[in-house]
């Protein structure tokens, strides 16, 4: 299970999330996106057999359940908040709605910057984290583990 190497570097994480920080400041992600972003991406061993070729990669594929609520969180937290600073009709709310259920057209151009801003953040995570096992003298044990487990 990859349960087992993972849970042995929750530590690693913790520091790796701090370091990162400056990373998800400066780029187009609010901190509740990130958020969203590392609850929806797995990491993973690519070729955790061969010591040379070993990589932590980010799987993304989850991205496309957390998109939509990406761009609500982030409009629920402008200012006037979801309920106000619109036009004051109903289509504010009827619109919302229809972007919940996933019929609004709330430009899909949006939904791909943001995935792409996603994954490349979350690969460039995946690579810090495995730079910083690396640093700490883990990244073999980690493999070895990711190896056994499959």
């Amino acid at each position: 299970m990859t349960a087992d190497w993972q849970d042995r570097i929750v530590g690693t994480r913790m520091s790796v999330d701090d370091a990162f920080a400056d990373r998800v400041q400066a780029s187009d992600l609010s901190r509740p996106q990130w958020g969203l972003v590392m609850t929806a991406v797995e990491f993973e061993f690519q070729d955790p057999d061969d010591p040379a070729a070993a990589r932590i990669v980010a799987d993304t594929s989850g991205l496309e359940h957390v998109l939509p609520e990406m761009e609500t969180v982030d409009r629920q937290m402008a200012p006037g908040g979801p309920a106000g600073g619109g036009s004051g009709t109903s289509s504010g709310v009827v619109d919302g709605i229809k972007n919940a259920l996933g019929l609004g057209d709330d430009g899909g151009g949006d939904h791909e910057a943001l995935a792409t801003e996603a994954e490349t953040l979350a690969s460039a995570y995946a690579d810090e984290l495995q730079a910083h096992l690396e640093d700490e003298g883990r990244f073999d044990a980690v493999r070895q583990a990711a190896a056994d487990a499959e």
